[in-house]
């Protein structure tokens, strides 16, 4: 049996639930917490991130991948106004010094946050017998999109709750080609 057909559902949501409160609390000193699991393949889920139903919210999605006896990518959606909020608590900047800098340090503050919550995951694999390394973290951006994996993925995607804020997260892990059939 593979490594990624003995992950279970409750040790990706465990782990990632622990990753996104420890970060948001040590990093922002905000709760965040569990606040509604999205079904695999429920179409509702679709876009991860939510929107009012009329215009889509611009969402910073960070993005870093995880290889080794495990294989994947973690995307982090956060809408625009919270990206900001947090940029600004992270680097102690203003939202005017924030727009004078431009979306560079949004992406570079989202793309941090996004390389912590994914590390403390990741650490959470390997304590539990899946040792994997980091990728680089890259960052989207644009508020009409979707991600679209593989056949040979299985998707968990979870919302959490920070303040009044949406965090989503989006984890996909590669499974064996025998296992999608």
């Amino acid at each position: 049996m593979s490594a990624t057909q003995e992950v279970s559902e409750s040790l990706i949501r465990d782990n990632i639930s622990r990753a996104i409160s420890d970060v948001f609390k040590t990093m922002l000193s905000r709760k965040a917490e569990l606040s509604r699991k999205a079904a695999l393949g429920d179409g509702a889920s679709w876009p991860p991130a939510p929107s009012d139903g009329g215009e889509a919210t611009p969402q910073v999605v960070g993005t870093v991948g995880f290889l080794g006896d495990i294989n994947g990518l973690l995307y982090l959606y956060l809408p625009l106004p919270f990206a900001v909020l947090v940029t600004s608590h992270l680097l102690g900047m203003t939202d005017a010094e924030i727009e004078e800098a431009g979306d560079e340090v949004i992406n570079d503050a989202i793309g941090e946050l996004t390389n912590m919550t994914v590390g403390s995951f990741k650490n959470g694999l390997c304590d539990a017998g899946f040792p994997c390394k980091l990728t680089i973290p890259s960052i989207l951006r644009g508020s009409n999109f979707s991600i679209e994996p593989i056949s040979s993925a299985r998707r968990y995607i979870y919302h959490y709750d920070c303040g009044g804020h949406t965090i989503v997260t989006d984890i996909l892990i590669k499974t064996d080609n025998a296992e999608s059939n």
